[in-house]
């Protein structure tokens, strides 16, 4: 068994671009849930945004980078109003409902053939991310090497320079904020908004402001999975998105400012780990071939994650750093 390809991938996974994306997608669904309580089952309709304010706006509409980061910015904030306007006043169940539903609905107007000049359809977009690109400063160095294990190429070396720099200032931003008064009347509202509410805070404003900031981080993620595959393809965007963004929240400790960044580098490296071990193994005919085949690795992996997090949360379910009462939905 090739073990050095297996750690070469192993160590690509943690510091990939898609553990980028989903760490910051998680921040972001920290902050509703882990925080505050919100039941949002759409992130990956902010991280979707995100990723198509860029690509529908350089590539569509021909306007120049940064005018798409702030398309992709405005247009999670106007995602997040109106998600909240009608359901924040009402039971936690309700956004879970709504916010699910609008993930779809935003996923299937991408997948829309009537809007194919605009969205690319179920074929999506390319030809945005040139701009990105031209910025790029360590063009032509060659890129970088780590340890004889794993090398970036120089395009590859800018998406994760740029992505790492947002996920360490989307979690000092947190960290900030949690470490406020602001942050701490997020906590309350989540532990029991009612005591709060007696206060004569006004817990919809704080959960209307939760869900934008929270959504605005996600669509941080889009940036970066747009970016660094210069594609933009709906179904990247559904709702497995969200539940994997939720696996990593939990994983690596709700309410945990660096907890979705080390959830969601142990996630993938566990998915990527698994998955050549088993393709190795049946490469090498180590497993006989009526056990398992070649097709049949991705879906095994998945399941022996899945087999593995259920475990964690029936003797560990407040994750690696996390607090078991950060995960319950009702601490009273």
């Amino acid at each position: 068994m090739n073990w050095h390809s297996i750690f070469s991938v192993s160590l690509e996974a943690i510091i990939g671009s898609t553990t980028i994306a989903y760490a910051l997608a998680a921040i972001g669904l920290n902050v509703h849930f882990g925080y505050t309580g919100l039941l949002n089952f759409g992130q990956s309709a902010f991280v979707g945004v995100g990723a198509y304010g860029i690509a529908m706006t350089v590539a569509t509409f021909d306007m120049p980078l940064w005018v798409g980061v702030a398309v992709g910015i405005g247009a999670s904030m106007i995602l997040a109003l109106l998600l909240g306007i009608p359901t924040l006043r009402l039971r936690a169940d309700y956004l879970a409902i709504v916010t699910i539903a609008a993930a779809e609905i935003i996923r299937l107007i991408y997948r829309a053939t009537g809007l194919h000049k605009w969205t690319g359809a179920s074929d999506g977009l390319q030809g945005f991310s040139q701009d990105f690109y031209d910025l790029n400063p360590f063009k032509g160095s060659g890129g970088i090497d780590i340890f004889g294990l794993v090398s970036f190429t120089d395009r590859e070396t800018w998406v994760l320079v740029v992505g790492w720099v947002l996920v360490a200032l989307s979690c000092l931003f947190v960290w900030l904020l949690m470490s406020s008064p602001w942050g701490r009347v997020l906590k309350a509202i989540r532990e029991d908004e009612d005591a709060v509410r007696s206060l004569g805070k006004n817990v919809f404003s704080y959960k209307m402001q939760s869900l934008v900031i929270g959504g605005v981080i996600g669509c941080l993620g889009g940036f970066v999975f747009a970016l660094d595959r210069a594609a933009v393809q709906p179904d990247t965007y559904g709702t497995e998105f969200t539940f994997f963004a939720y696996t990593i929240v939990i994983l690596g400790g709700a309410a945990r400012v660096f907890g979705p960044v080390v959830g969601s580098a142990i996630f993938w490296v566990l998915i990527v780990f698994i998955d050549s071990v088993i393709s190795e193994a049946i490469n090498n005919k180590d497993v006989p071939s009526w056990l398992i085949t070649t097709t049949q690795a991705g879906s095994v992996r998945y399941i022996i994650v899945g087999i593995g997090l259920m475990l964690m949360l029936i003797y560990r379910p407040q994750g690696i750093f996390g607090d078991k009462r950060e995960v319950m939905l009702d601490v009273r």
